[in-house]
């Protein structure tokens, strides 16, 4: 996914958008089409820009002098230089990290690792998923050492029992225990799944399994972290041994 620019800009460089009764027929034209303008920007050469969200992606409008027709799309200066990225950074990506950064917050999720640790990182887990289980033992040296913690959104998707077992893991009395323990025995790990899922349960698998749709990921874990410049940064798969200590933010202790 493309990166967002430090969140603790947000804010800056914004133009506030005019009522929705005001945009040109043009842009409203694009509207019409699913996008959604979420601001406006200068562009060279006469024309006015405005920045869109479509299908979780920025989409740059530029309209004509004329006000009657839009061009969607790159635009480059004489050097080659792109002037829709920082726009489309600052207008979309950025606010759009924040919004996801805060539904994984308010998510259902099971901590593993100290809750004053300095970094926290979210992965959707499903208890069936063997990339879950080798993250989760690539994450140890950081974790024990209190820098990171890292949190399983928990959904059920790769198995008949995962809903099941992501249930039992909810729904332990020691959430964190039950978790460590399953994760640590792999294979052998002995985690039965729930026969009844209770109803609160099933709501918070379900509001899980759609955040991830919702957030590009198609497949368990998928990993989000805030970079060191803020910027939200989404990794699919258990990472290589050379972006380990981007994730954590650190070098191995």
């Amino acid at each position: 996914m493309n990166s967002i620019k430090s969140l603790a800009l947000l804010g800056l460089l914004l133009t506030p958008l005019a009522q929705a009764d005001e945009l040109p027929a043009a842009i409203k034209a694009v509207e019409g089409r699913g996008a959604k303008v979420v601001g406006s920007f200068d562009a060279p050469g006469g024309l006015k820009g405005y920045a869109a969200r479509y299908n979780g992606q920025g989409l740059a409008l530029y309209l004509t002098a004329d006000g009657e027709h839009v061009l969607i799309g790159t635009l480059l200066d004489a050097k080659g230089e792109d002037l829709t990225k920082a726009p489309l950074e600052r207008l979309v990506y950025q606010p759009l990290g924040q919004e996801m950064w805060q539904q994984l917050q308010d998510s259902t999720w099971i901590a593993d690792g100290d809750d004053q640790a300095a970094r926290v990182v979210y992965m959707f887990s499903d208890p069936n998923c063997p990339y879950c289980n080798m993250f989760w033992r690539q994450a140890r040296p950081w974790v024990e050492a209190g820098r990171v913690q890292v949190r399983h959104v928990m959904v059920g998707m790769l198995r008949p029992d995962s809903p099941g077992k992501a249930a039992a893991l909810l729904a332990a009395s020691d959430q964190r225990k039950a978790l460590g323990e399953h994760e640590s025995a792999g294979r052998e790990s002995t985690l039965k799944p729930l026969g009844k899922i209770p109803e609160k349960i099933t709501e918070q698998l379900n509001a899980n399994m759609e955040l991830m749709g919702e957030m590009g990921a198609s497949a368990t874990p998928a990993i989000y972290y805030l970079d060191d410049a803020g910027r939200l940064q989404q990794q699919n798969g258990a990472p290589r041994p050379d972006m380990l200590e981007t994730i954590m933010g650190s070098a191995k202790p």
